[in-house]
């Protein structure tokens, strides 16, 4: 027998081309099996097909085969070359498994390795999981194991990318996992002993009458960077857990026994801020709107009072809304006691039961505004023990608050709409005056807080309920879902107008208008519109969707008849064009105020960029600031350099554990810090549409056109895709009512808003998908 042909024959446990290390643990293995296997050279082979197929059938049975590449350069240290070369599965019959062997004998090309070999084993049969799991976190090398498997029998459904896989994470140690999963873990401790070292990639199936564990494939995970220590991630997890555990407890000022915590419900810091933010960023963000401007909006509006609690707390600077404090501030102040007490606990109980619904807590779970369909609605609190004088009192405080806000003379969205106007008259006075940069800093961003982000957040919540109430008068038949798609495509948003700019106005007055937009609207490293025009947009285009002729809006008279009934019977404070005037109204200014606010913001890290500069870091390293030490600097003699430095160092330390912590979207107890599968969100689909194309991400810049383009979130800053004829977008992050989702209603483009990590991950590494927002649903097509 050569050298190059083996069956079986034991080796030591070390990493070798595929089919070696396969049979070197063979006869080790004790927590799975591995199936009988034959490798040769592609000398062995070409010396003489005959025998060689005698020996394969003797050796591993009278197929189907499963034939596979083994080269040398494959499943290396320096990488793994996967799916360089040809597989070929399920082969049947002498001819065909002929066929196979030169089939994956020439992909090895005319100047083959001596050392490249053909693996050949049968086919799994009765296949009921399979997947592939590493050792570490393959994207920062954290102690995590990571599985991703899907049900059924092909055993390719992982690797080739199909998009009904699921993935459990677990860190190190942790012992709550479905026993699949456990059984899967305990393969890859085995191996690690096994293969001492290492980081691990293996395949492997659920197969046979006995629910074998089999292991079909090992070899190295290749992981850069240095990780953080074994031990510190341990402590790092335990001490979040303990923060999960502590925050659970029941707050003398709060309503609702418990609480949980999302990375997308209420002001969605996933979307906004993205689930590992770099500390600037992620202080910019709280000290804008989630520590007191939030609460300060939701008590004017007429909601309970939750000033001083902040509604974003981080883990190790991953940011989550803690959700018990969400609901709370969207109860009415007026209802108090025990109603409120199970309205939040009704409230969190359904989201744990149903956490797809963590991107749409306020259409699908709270009860925030009045709707014409809010009595309908509240049927469902019948089922939880809600009775019908309960129910009565939360519609009739839901109106009263409604009223309030959308009043046609004296709303309170009309009052925040007014303070707009301050935010533009002082930021010029800011720009243009002798102060030093630190105070100019320091008053962009004060200014941006009271004229800005707390109007915005105003109009905001207006927005909201203007997109309910066209959703109640889809559901109570008096607008069709055309109908309301024509209100939205008819929409006068900044966001429109910027497309049409961009046709009409010359590059320069374009930039002077909306070149303090960035991707990333609270993150320094993103350049802004004007820092770089060419990046963005390229070439002057033809004019694109936005400038479409398009079927206008129109009340018929019986809609308005009908709407004009409906609003007495409610008792609710509006006529027929006042309602509709505060439906546009509140959709159009909750953009014109974020892009206000906006403008104020980017000029502030411009400024602090440049001030940062000026003391030798560069903008990577004032990434790792936090804005807190421009009004420690503004109001204290200290060194500006040491205390900028300082900051720096302490973000960068906080940096690594972001970074090398995974949590799941939804908390809901210190078990998910240590274990979780991570979950499939239930996606927004903006449209009725449809669209076919290759995938594309915004910085692949040459393909865009005709595209379905993958971003992670919902951000305004990514308009300027829109000055490329993309066919579709998806978002991994983003709400119904997010910018993303309103900007692709006016356009009638074809998108997946907030996705979610897994789906989203699934779908961006395909080819080319098939995006059908009707029918709800995207398939992958390669």
């Amino acid at each position: 027998m050569s050298a190059a042909w083996k069956e079986n024959e034991p080796h030591a446990a070390e990493f070798s081309t595929k089919a070696r290390t396969l049979a070197a643990l063979a006869p080790r293995l004790q927590s799975a099996r591995v199936l009988p296997l034959i490798y040769f050279g592609a000398p062995d082979w070409r010396a003489g097909h005959a025998a060689m197929l005698a020996r394969v059938e003797a050796a591993v049975g009278a197929g189907p085969w499963a034939v596979r590449s083994s080269a040398a350069g494959e499943d290396h240290e320096r990488g793994s070359l996967a799916g360089h070369y040809v597989s070929v599965l399920g082969v049947a019959g002498g001819a065909a498994l002929e066929n196979a062997i030169a089939e994956v004998v020439r992909s090895f090309g005319e100047q083959a390795d001596p050392a490249d070999e053909v693996l050949v084993q049968p086919m799994l049969d009765g296949v009921r999981l399979s997947g592939v799991a590493f050792s570490r976190d393959p994207a920062t090398g954290s102690s995590y194991r990571v599985i991703n498997y899907s049900l059924g029998s092909d055993t390719t459904a992982v690797t080739g990318g199909a998009d009904r896989t699921r993935t459990f994470v677990a860190a190190k140690g942790a012992q709550a996992a479905p026993a699949d999963m456990r059984r899967v873990v305990g393969l890859i401790e085995e191996l690690e002993a096994l293969l001492p070292g290492h980081a691990l990639d293996i395949e492997f199936a659920f197969a046979g009458p006995d629910d074998g564990l089999y292991l079909l494939q090992a070899r190295r995970l290749l992981l850069r960077g240095s990780p953080l220590a074994e031990e510190s991630h341990r402590a790092l997890l335990a001490r979040v857990a303990d923060k999960v555990r502590t925050a659970q407890a029941p707050h003398p000022f709060l309503h609702g026994r418990s609480t949980v915590f999302g990375v997308m419900p209420d002001w969605n810091p996933a979307e906004v801020i993205g689930i590992r933010p770099r500390p600037l960023a992620l202080s910019l963000y709280r000290d804008l709107v989630t520590d007191a401007i939030w609460a300060y909006q939701r008590n004017n509006y007429g909601y309970r009072n939750l000033r001083s609690f902040p509604l974003l707390v981080h883990f190790a600077g991953q940011p989550y809304i803690d959700v018990r404090l969400s609901f709370n501030s969207f109860i009415p102040r007026d209802i108090e006691g025990a109603l409120a007490d199970r309205l939040v606990d009704y409230y969190v109980d359904r989201l744990i039961s149903a956490p797809t619904l963590h991107d749409k807590v306020e259409f699908e779970i709270v009860f925030s505004c009045y709707t014409l369909d809010l009595p309908e609605r509240l049927a469902v609190l019948a089922d939880a023990g809600f009775d019908q004088q309960a129910r009565s009192q939360i519609a009739d405080s839901l109106r009263q608050l409604t009223n309030r806000i959308i009043d046609q003379k004296n709303g309170l969205w009309r009052v925040d709409e007014g303070k707009l106007s301050v935010l533009s008259q002082r930021r010029d006075q800011i720009l243009g005056s002798g102060l030093d940069a630190v105070a100019r800093i320091y008053w962009l961003l004060e200014d941006c807080k009271r004229y800005g982000t707390l109007p915005f957040a105003g109009l905001a919540r207006a927005g909201f309920i203007a997109v309910q109430m066209l959703r109640s008068l889809v559901s109570t038949g008096v607008f069709s879902q055309d109908d309301y798609d024509r209100f939205m495509t008819g929409l006068n948003t900044v966001s429109s107008q910027l497309s049409r700019d961009l046709d009409d106005m010359d590059r320069t007055g374009f930039l002077t208008r909306y070149g303090h937009l960035r991707p990333g609207t609270y993150e320094i490293l993103s350049p802004r519109y004007d820092e770089a025009p060419a990046e963005y947009f390229g070439p002057r285009r033809a004019r694109g969707k936005a400038r479409e002729a398009r079927e206008p809006f129109a009340l018929s008279l019986p809609q308005m008849r009908s709407i004009a009934r409906m609003l007495a019977e409610h008792g609710l404070s509006s006529d027929v064009l006042g309602l509709v005037d505060f439906l546009q109204a509140g959709i159009e200014l909750r953009e014109y105020a974020k892009f206000l606010f906006t403008r104020n913001l980017s000029d502030a890290m411009s400024l602090f960029r440049d001030w940062g500069e000026g003391f030798g870091f560069t903008a990577e390293s004032l990434s790792y600031a936090n804005i807190n030490c421009v009004r420690e600097l503004y109001s204290g003699a200290d060194d500006p350099r040491t205390v900028l430095a300082r900051s720096i160092e302490e973000g960068q330390a906080r940096y690594g554990e972001t970074r090398a912590l995974w949590l799941p979207p939804l908390i809901t107890g210190p078990d998910d810090v240590w274990s979780f599968h991570l979950p499939e969100s239930e996606p927004n689909f903006v449209t009725q549409l449809s669209a076919t194309g290759p995938v594309a991400g915004p910085e692949e810049r040459d393909r865009l056109d005709g595209a379905i383009v993958f971003i992670p979130s919902a951000d305004p800053g990514f308009d300027w895709l829109f000055s490329h004829p993309i066919a579709g977008l998806v978002t991994a992050y983003g709400g119904v009512n997010s910018h993303m989702a309103i900007r692709a209603n006016e356009l009638g483009l074809p998108a997946v808003i907030g996705a979610g990590e897994a789906l989203f991950m699934a779908w961006r590494g395909a080819h080319r998908i098939h995006v059908d927002c009707a029918g709800r649903r995207v398939e992958v097509l390669s």
